[in-house]
């Protein structure tokens, strides 16, 4: 597993390399709103989803270059949904991973433009894939997986349901329908635009999208769990927060066993996924059990 960290660490300085070469030139006229999409994607964070993207493409015997724009605008897109759940009308946070939140660093009204450029901006970066590979069609599969996980029946569409029940308790069927979309959608688009974009099956991809949903899930419940014992000089955050703002987890739910249970079993299923795959990546696997099981 140490060795598995250890590619980790290498793997989340590739992907950074890679987002960082499609962000604009900080320049002309509108130089600022440029400043504050870079300050907010360069902010740091775990790079989780083009990491699987570009190892879902491996495992299906992807090798060149097509995989990277959609890298990137997978990664712009997480980033434009942090800089707008800062915001003060969504959760009021002014600190993010021990920097200053877009909307503090660069005022309420350039974080709105900073996170709608990043969407938009994550859009005109896929589409650059079509101009690298041979197969258009795949690249346009893969734009459209983009969107859909990422709009009214994805990640906003989960986002939507949150902040209707905001300071309300939320019944257990929709703090699923929640997490499978707001945290678990932008991974399944992930790890599905690896495998269309890679050359799998229709009915692989079907595998990769189930596996991915467990994945996410089971990362959501993990976060749940941290906030209860995790140490917040290893978090970045106090434990008990979630209890503190009266916030519904899946431990207010279900209990602290019984939601590293959960985890457990959506990742063993998840892995059981994997083996349903033709190929090998080992890496894939163990990077699986790393972000389910994780300390931060």
């Amino acid at each position: 597993m140490e060795n598995a960290k250890e590619r980790l660490a290498q793997a989340v300085k590739e992907a950074e390399e890679i987002v960082y070469s499609y962000l604009p030139a900080e320049e002309g006229h509108q130089k600022t709103i440029f400043e504050a999409m870079n300050y907010s994607v360069k902010a740091g964070g775990k790079r989780l989803r083009p990491i699987l993207m570009r190892e879902v493409y491996r495992l299906f015997g992807g090798q060149g270059k097509e995989i990277e724009p959609l890298m990137a605008a997978i990664e712009m897109i997480h980033t434009s949904s942090l800089i707008h759940d800062d915001l003060p009308c969504m959760d009021n946070d002014e600190y993010r991973r021990g920097k200053k939140t877009t909307w503090v660093a660069y005022g309420y009204d350039m974080a709105v433009l900073a996170g709608d450029a990043l969407l938009i901006y994550a859009i005109e970066t896929a589409a650059k894939a079509f101009a690298m590979t041979p197969d258009a069609a795949k690249v346009g599969r893969c734009i459209q997986i983009l969107s859909e996980k990422t709009g009214i029946y994805g990640m906003i569409g989960g986002q939507t349901v949150d902040v209707e029940l905001t300071n309300q308790p939320i019944p257990k069927d929709k703090l699923d329908f929640i997490y499978r979309l707001k945290t678990g959608a932008l991974l399944q688009a992930a790890m599905l635009i690896g495998a269309v974009l890679g050359g799998a099956a229709d009915e692989d991809c079907k595998i990769v999208e189930d596996l991915a949903g467990k994945v996410g899930l089971a990362f959501q419940i993990q976060d749940d769990i941290l906030d209860v014992t995790g140490d917040a000089s290893v978090t970045g955050k106090a434990a008990g927060s979630d209890e503190k703002n009266q916030k519904t987890t899946y431990v207010t739910l279900e209990g602290l066993s019984k939601a590293r249970k959960e985890v457990e079993a959506l990742s063993a299923a998840a892995i059981g996924d994997l083996d349903k795959l033709p190929g090998n990546n080992e890496f894939l696997e163990q990077l699986i059990r790393l972000l389910v099981n994780r300390e931060r």
